[in-house]
């Protein structure tokens, strides 16, 4: 099963330029998370503080009790060995086969035989649908597979938390419908906690128990997906309209003159009344033959308890769902 991953208070600068401040969420243990968000708000940065790549200057990020802030360097280390990273490109080593890139880990972090790295390598080739391509170098196969060799590479040390960094860059939509279905898979199969950080709103609506917007250099919001799907936040339903008006502009949020002139009635320079917010659609399931997803069943627990404090719009949502769903598995 993975592990639970809290965040409190973390605050991240690069120089002068402050990148988010005051993040505090919590990633329950075995569901799957989502991290939204402009292009620009930190996303990736957040990723790599959460697994201590990067040093924020305030806050903490507890894993097993382990801080990965704080806690001496070694602690940290060690603690790294549960997770699982997706780059946006798969950062695979050109020069090396696929088979060699998935086994990359496994030679340099394990003192196991070659013959047990082929089982697992092999397992977890299988795991993204890439048999029959192990040996082929990044060059020769496409962007979807080398996004699906890289999720391997990822899963060779048996991770508890899967952190996966833009995971549709690049990809057509086709592509990432089964990128989207595989992940929800994984997550049946293994049990891990997962973090997917993206800007792509149809994994946003279709993949996560849980999700997450970063914007002008804070944390929106996070919890249960229906509450950000049923937010009547500007940003929120901006982003997931995909309108011109509102707080997201071009490079950063817009000044005040321009978001008055839209609240008046006009929509600034060349904007246009887009359509409305999407409804809340049903959240993928494993494909047939897979287990059932226990983060599934955990999450519906805890979102029942912790029902009569979500928004109502986010308890409807919730309700819908239990009833249209078969087999218990959600929401």
């Amino acid at each position: 099963m993975g592990i639970e991953v809290v965040v409190e208070g973390l605050t991240k600068s690069f120089g002068r330029q402050n990148i988010w401040q005051d993040v505090s969420l919590t990633l329950p243990a075995g569901e799957v998370s989502v991290m939204l968000g402009p292009s620009g708000t930190g996303k990736t940065v957040f990723l790599k503080s959460i697994i201590g790549l990067l040093k924020p200057e305030r806050g903490r990020v507890l894993i097993n009790g382990v801080d990965m802030v704080n806690s001496p360097e070694r602690d940290i280390y060690e603690t790294r060995k549960l997770f699982g990273l997706m780059f946006q490109d798969g950062a695979l080593f050109g020069s090396m086969s696929l088979f060699d890139n998935i086994a990359f880990p496994l030679r340099e972090h394990t003192r196991k035989t070659e013959s047990e790295i082929r089982r697992i390598v092999m397992e977890r080739i299988d795991i993204v649908g890439l048999l029959g391509a192990e040996g082929k170098l990044p060059g020769e196969i496409s962007g979807g597979m080398r996004k699906r060799a890289g999720l391997a590479r990822a899963l060779v040390l048996d991770p508890q938390i899967i952190l996966c960094d833009e995971p549709d860059s690049g990809l057509d939509p086709v592509r990432t419908a089964y990128l989207s279905q595989l992940l929800i898979d994984l997550n049946a199969q293994i049990d891990a906690t997962m973090l997917i950080v993206t800007h792509n709103l149809d994994i946003a609506a279709t993949v996560p128990d849980n999700m997450g917007m970063l914007f002008s250099r804070n944390l929106v919001t996070f919890g249960p997906r229906e509450v950000l799907l049923t937010s009547d936040l500007p940003v929120v339903s901006q982003f997931l309209s995909g309108r011109r008006e509102g707080p997201i502009g071009m490079s950063e949020e817009k000044d005040a003159a321009l978001l008055a002139a839209e609240a008046s009635g006009g929509h600034g320079p060349g904007g246009h009344a887009g359509q409305g917010p999407r409804g809340v659609v049903p959240q993928l399931e494993p494909s047939p033959g897979m287990p059932v997803r226990q983060g599934a069943l955990r999450r519906r627990e805890r979102v029942a308890a912790m029902m009569h404090q979500l928004p109502v719009a986010a308890q409807h949502a919730i309700l819908r769902s239990q009833t249209t769903t078969t087999g218990g598995a959600r929401p």
